[in-house]
């Protein structure tokens, strides 16, 4: 996560969520139609796939389903993805906890997990598929 990225997001001056940056922790970057999610609390609460849309190369944010048909768009080490979070009313001004893992399926790798990872991908935050993040980091970061 970048830090100082963590913000709420207004549509038509309504706060429908938040957003953070993020990058990819493999040096490599990866194919989007791999990128299977975040595992996100923040303050104890848990924030699942199904409130949360990315947005990279410029496109509109798009659901996880929707990358994983996105097999030749590549995201690039060093380019910041937006993690988007529905959640009417956003968050509160100040300091929050963040638990946070990535979860990246590998792009080579022959293990027999590996096909059905691609038809059923693992939930983030239990280690399965996070390539080169096996543990949930903490981060601390302030909304203004």
């Amino acid at each position: 996560m970048r830090p100082g990225s963590l913000r709420n997001e207004k549509v038509n001056g309504e706060v429908v969520g938040f957003t953070l940056a993020v990058r990819h922790a493999n040096y490599r970057g990866c194919f989007v139609s791999l990128h299977n999610g975040y595992y996100l609390s923040i303050d104890g609460v848990e924030y699942p796939n199904s409130v949360q849309s990315f947005e990279i190369n410029g496109k509109a944010p798009r659901s996880y389903e929707e990358l994983s048909h996105a097999v030749y768009e590549h995201w690039d080490y060093g380019d910041d993805g937006i993690l988007h979070v529905s959640h009417p009313g956003g968050l509160k001004p100040g300091k929050h906890t963040i638990l946070f893992q990535q979860s990246v399926l590998a792009a080579y790798g022959y293990l027999p997990t590996d096909e059905e990872w691609v038809k059923n991908p693992p939930v983030p935050g239990n280690g399965a598929g996070s390539d080169k993040t096996p543990h949930i980091v903490k981060f601390e970061m302030i909304v203004e």
